[in-house]
């Protein structure tokens, strides 16, 4: 069958490999429908994801058809259309044991540490799999994204009446917005594109807005929307180390700093800022097993609107040719989905 791995940093090959076989006990056949690109596969591709070996077929964000479900499976059926929860955690760990699986010892993520699902058909945990009857693929694969900062607005725990502040809208960063924005938080984004800034007042009716300049107007400006008193919660998507340096800067006393994004390289910021307003510094890694079916009922009822979100499309067939050109910023892409089978 088809697939594409990533043998090398910026290195994509088609190639045919075997079929995945029948799935055993607690196991799924699925195929692939769609797949979303996100800022972990663009990692990948540039060589600068931590978790990433080659060669690896990547793809992890899935909506998929379920074609045969192995013994003592109960949750799914053949035919169900489902997102992925790519997280595969081990259950047996300390952090497995208080509930917290996205954070597993042992875990391998289905399309980062193990090959994924930029492939015609594979073969994965049957609890990894979440049903919808009425999404469809492409907004079956772009639940995870979303669990990403459902999970990541959790971490934060903003409030009715507090301020918070998003960093970097891309994906991420909007996915975090979807969930921040349901808690009654008032809320700002900061980014450098003006037009994905556009895309938050049209899309969200967000006015708070922040261009980043470098130039220290941005600390004026949101000291002037928040009344001096700067951010309850502060959650940075950007994956910059710079720009996570920078975000203390932004936190109000007895806020919290959430990180979202994820670097390779140092972050660094001088303690007393930190400690003079006793900062709750967090990390928010990957998602937990309630967010999905959360997320699934939160599109099914048009809470959240997944529709404007996709900018680009691209077959399988032209991922090797296509890729770089889409993942550039002077694309316009916001989220691109490739299409895997019909």
């Amino acid at each position: 069958m088809k697939a594409i791995q990533l043998v090398a940093p910026k290195t994509f090959l088609s190639c045919n490999i075997d079929e995945p076989g029948k799935p055993g006990p607690n196991e799924a056949l699925i195929r692939t429908s769609r797949m979303g690109i996100c800022g972990t596969d663009v990692s990948c591709y540039l060589g600068k994801f931590p978790f990433f070996d080659y060669p690896r077929i990547p793809g992890h964000e899935l909506g998929v058809e379920v074609l045969e479900v192995g013994q003592n499976v109960k949750n799914i059926k053949p035919g169900d259309r489902c997102s992925v929860e790519p997280y595969l955690n081990c259950g047996t760990c300390h952090p497995c044991k208080k509930g917290m699986g996205n954070c597993c010892e042992n875990l391998k993520v289905f399309g980062v540490m193990m090959n994924g699902g930029l492939c015609e058909r594979s073969i994965i945990r049957a609890d990894k799999l979440h049903p919808s009857e009425l999404l469809s693929y492409e907004q079956l694969a772009l639940v995870e994204t979303l669990a990403i900062g459902c999970h990541a607005s959790d971490r934060g725990s903003a409030q009715k009446g507090d301020h918070a502040l998003i960093i970097g809208a891309g994906p991420i960063g909007l996915s975090t917005l979807e969930f921040v924005r349901l808690t009654g938080a008032s809320l700002t984004v900061m980014d450098m594109s003006e037009e994905r800034l556009d895309f938050c007042r049209t899309n969200y009716g967000i006015e708070n807005l922040v261009k980043f300049k470098g130039d220290g107007s941005e600390l004026e400006r949101m000291k002037e929307i928040t009344g001096g008193q700067l951010y309850d919660v502060v959650t940075d998507a950007t994956g910059n180390h710079h720009s996570m340096s920078n975000a203390l800067e932004y936190v109000a006393y007895s806020g919290s700093l959430v990180y979202v994004g994820i670097t390779t390289q140092e972050i660094s910021f001088a303690h007393p800022a930190l400690h003079r307003r006793e900062v709750n510094l967090l990390a928010s890694r990957n998602a937990l097993p309630r967010d999905f079916p959360r997320i699934l009922r939160l599109i099914e009822d048009g809470t959240i609107d997944t529709i404007p979100w996709i900018t680009h499309r691209i077959t399988m067939e032209e991922v090797e040719e296509q890729f770089e050109s889409i993942i550039q910023p002077d694309s316009g892409v916001l989220k691109a989905v490739i299409e895997i089978n019909s």
